[in-house]
């Protein structure tokens, strides 16, 4: 098919996060701005490029208090540091749909490198538009600390209120440019 410029269709696409919470449970949010430059031949994604913007003040656990303090210095310091970035610097296919993305991911002014599990789950013709429509899913997992993210609390019974892994997961879905 050859590399063609690909954009993501935010309406149909989530990035996602989970963390422990209080030793016993998952706290879950996604952010809900967003936005990427994809050029690709989805056929093979192996030098395809990729960045992707995160708009850190969109932050969405459900909980107000809980996105306004993680978006405070305590935690994310949007004032700062308003945008997470990842920007792909090798992809290697490793079987079938199957691919290991590795990039660097920029949070809080700390840039790390990290390897994205990702799946080409397919491609089908929009019946509305008629355009070509490709949807990805994938997942990493970070140490929050790695990326100065360190602020936590006691608990009375022992252990902290928050998890340093994190799981981040994505669904995207990207309409091929006309």
């Amino acid at each position: 098919m050859g590399k063609t410029v690909w954009n993501i269709d935010t309406v149909h696409s989530e990035i996602g996060f989970s963390v422990k919470h209080m030793m016993i449970s998952k706290a879950k949010g996604s952010f809900n701005n967003f936005n990427a430059v994809f050029e690709a031949d989805v056929d093979d994604l192996t030098g395809s490029k990729l960045e992707v913007t995160i708009d850190v003040g969109s932050i969405d656990t459900r909980n107000k208090d809980r996105d306004d303090h993680l978006r405070s210095a305590d935690f994310f310091d949007v004032e700062n540091h308003p945008n997470i970035t990842f920007v792909a610097t090798d992809i290697h296919k490793k079987s079938g749909n199957n691919y290991e993305i590795t990039g660097d991911l920029a949070i809080r002014g700390t840039k790390k490198l990290v390897t994205l599990n990702v799946v080409m789950e397919g491609q089908s013709k929009d019946p509305m538009s008629g355009n070509i429509v490709a949807g990805f899913s994938g997942e990493t997992t970070i140490n929050r600390k790695d990326f100065g993210l360190t602020w936590n609390a006691a608990l009375e019974t022992g252990g902290v209120l928050v998890g340093e892994d994190v799981k981040i997961h994505f669904e995207i879905e990207a309409h091929k440019q006309a």
